[in-house]
C-alpha cells in the first residue's frame, strides 16, 4: 500500500491498511494509524500524529514546524484525529512551547482546499472549513461550526459550538456560539436557526436560543445587563448556559 517512490522515516510508525501515495514524505516521529490514505506528494513531518480512517489529499502539509518569529526549534506536536478529510494543499503547523506546544485537531471534520491551521490552535470535531478559511496562531474552534470561504480568525480569537461564519468574514473578537455571524468587520445576526434544526435542535431548544439572542442584540440592554435577564429567565439549559459561560470568558470580546 506504499508506493516505491515515497519516502518514510526509519523513524516513523505506521499502522495497519495504511495508503501514501507516489512522491510523499512521511518524516521522523510521526505515527499514522490505521486505515489512513496519503495520497501523493503530502509532507507530514513530526512529531505528529494522524487519526485512524483519516484520508489527505495531494500537496497537503502538516506538521510543518509553526509560522512563528519566536519559534527556536524546541520539539512540539501536531495532533490529528479519527476520520478527518483534508484536502489539497491544506497547511497544518505543530504548537510553539509558549503557546502550549500542541496544536490539535479533533475527529470528523473537513478541511477544504487551502485552508490552513496555525500553531497552537484547537479545533474540535465535525466542522466544516470551506476554502482558504485560515486560523492565525492560539485560536479555539469548537464543534459543529462552518466558517465559510476566505475566513480569517485572529490570534487568540474562539468560535463557539454550531456557529456559522460567511464567507471572506474577518473575525477580530470571538464568535458567538449557535449565531450567524458574517461580514468584514464581522457582525452577529442572531440565532443560526437552519443549521440548528438541521443538527436536530428541538423547537423549543431553538426558541430559547433565538429569545436569548433577542435579548443580546436587539434590546436596548447592555451585554452584562442582557445576560442578567438570560441568565434569570432561561438558567439550567444547557444550550444557554453554554452561551452564558462563552461570553463571560471572552477575553477578547464577542461579536454582536
Amino acid at each position: 500500500m506504499i508506493h516505491s517512490t515515497a519516502i518514510i522515516h526509519t523513524g516513523a510508525r505506521i499502522g495497519s491498511g495504511v495508503a501514501i501515495g507516489a512522491y510523499s514524505i512521511v518524516g521522523d516521529k510521526v505515527t499514522i494509524h490505521d486505515d489512513v490514505e496519503i495520497a501523493g506528494h503530502v509532507s507530514i513531518e513530526g512529531p505528529c500524529e494522524i487519526g485512524s480512517g483519516t484520508r489527505i489529499f495531494p500537496f497537503a502539509s502538516l506538521g510543518q514546524a509553526p509560522q512563528d518569529l519566536k519559534y527556536r526549534g524546541e520539539e512540539t506536536r501536531l495532533v490529528i484525529g479519527r476520520r478527518n478529510v483534508i484536502r489539497e494543499y491544506v497547511t497544518m503547523n505543530r504548537g510553539t512551547s509558549g503557546g502550549g506546544g500542541l496544536t490539535s485537531v479533533g475527529d470528523d471534520n473537513l478541511f477544504m482546499t487551502q485552508t490552513h491551521v496555525a500553531h497552537d490552535s484547537i479545533v474540535g470535531s465535525d466542522n466544516i472549513f470551506a476554502n482558504c478559511a485560515s486560523l492565525a496562531g492560539h485560536v479555539t474552534i469548537g464543534d459543529h461550526i462552518t466558517l465559510g470561504a476566505f475566513v480569517g480568525v485572529h490570534q487568540f480569537c474562539r468560535v463557539g459550538n454550531h456557529a456559522f461564519v460567511g464567507a471572506m468574514s474577518k473575525i477580530v473578537k470571538d464568535a458567538l456560539p449557535y449565531a450567524r455571524t458574517d461580514g468584514n468587520d464581522a457582525k452577529c445576526y442572531g440565532a443560526n436557526s437552519i443549521g440548528l434544526r438541521r443538527k436536530g435542535f428541538s423547537n423549543e431548544a431553538i426558541r430559547n436560543i433565538q429569545h436569548a439572542f433577542h435579548l443580546l442584540l436587539s434590546s436596548k440592554l447592555n451585554t452584562s445587563q442582557a445576560l442578567d435577564r438570560i441568565r434569570a429567565e432561561m438558567s439550567g439549559l444547557p444550550e444557554i448556559d453554554y452561551m452564558i459561560e462563552f461570553i463571560e470568558t471572552a477575553a477578547r470580546g464577542v461579536t454582536k
